[in-house]
């Protein structure tokens, strides 16, 4: 079986607690360092970690070039290997879109509900279905037993050498814990509290946003009457109570706090990352697509 998959399973991705957030996109600019970030611009919005992180599109950009390579090894084979389909890289989501609960642009058409994909992500899916469904030997002379193995460790090899992958566990331990940290500094306990009275006037009773998005309620095929209804007082609350823009402030002083304390893990992990993304590059460059 296929061992990565940005859509689902990727390492890239934020590990949060117990939210719908999304964490990975094309790298856009920063804001100036010391400038706040702007509530009702949740797409723009970054945070000091994220320089540590991958997004989505590197995720492909690597996964791209990787197929390439396993495809020569499985020609080489004797064997046929149908490369995946690229992502258009204006169909990533923004990487903290959903970090403090609802998205403000798909309130009201999808509720809680994530976007459907765009085409280009649609077409990688599918590509990542029809792989699962390849006959046995085909995927173990792609990837092994073991999922690390078969053409695919040749691919890695070729590309990076005995370069050991990104550490995402940094990142992931680092963001999950500067989120929490950040939601308990008095300023976001103060506008949580404003969001919460802000819901409850509404006939709303969720402790938090992430309560609300979670509910078990939305676990629909569809997002219901009620469940837009309840995303777009959600939002409205985050706005009245200035959500975004305190617990984004607050988190952006832990983040570089813990960026100061881990300098040297953080450091190594981005230097490996860099190296898988500049062969991956001279890979996609040189090697046709």
């Amino acid at each position: 079986m296929p061992p990565s998959r940005a859509r689902a399973t990727t390492a890239l991705t934020l590990l949060l607690l117990a939210t719908t957030a999304c964490t990975t996109a094309e790298h856009e600019p920063r804001p100036a360092p010391h400038s706040p970030p702007v509530y009702g611009q949740a797409e723009q919005l970054r945070l000091p970690l994220d320089a540590y992180a991958s997004t989505v599109a590197e995720t492909h950009l690597v996964e791209d070039a990787q197929d390439i390579l396993i495809r020569r090894c499985m020609n080489d084979r004797g064997m046929e290997w149908k490369t995946l389909p690229r992502v258009d890289p204006r169909d990533t989501q923004p990487p903290n879109l959903r970090r403090y609960g609802a998205d403000e642009a798909s309130a009201v058409r999808y509720g809680y509900h994530p976007r459907p994909d765009p085409p280009s992500v649609a077409r990688r899916n599918r590509a990542w279905d029809e792989r699962d469904a390849l006959p046995a030997e085909i995927q173990q002379a792609a990837y092994g037993r073991s999922g690390t193995g078969g053409c695919l460790k040749t691919a890695q090899h070729q590309l990076v050498g005995d370069t050991a992958p990104p550490d995402y566990d940094a990142f992931n331990q680092l963001t999950g814990t500067a989120l929490e940290t950040a939601r308990h500094a008095p300023e976001v306990r103060d506008a949580l509290r404003t969001w919460h009275t802000c819901m409850a006037k509404a006939g709303f009773d969720y402790p938090d946003p992430f309560a609300a998005a979670g509910s078990e309620r939305w676990e629909t095929a569809e997002p219901t009457a009620a469940e837009r209804a309840t995303a777009r007082e959600d939002v409205a609350c985050q706005k009245s109570a200035k959500l975004v823009t305190v617990w984004a402030a607050a988190e952006t002083r832990t983040q570089r706090r813990l960026i100061q304390q881990n300098a040297d893990r953080l450091h190594e992990a981005k230097a490996r990352k860099d190296r898988w993304l500049a062969a991956a590059r001279r890979v996609l460059n040189h090697g046709g697509g």
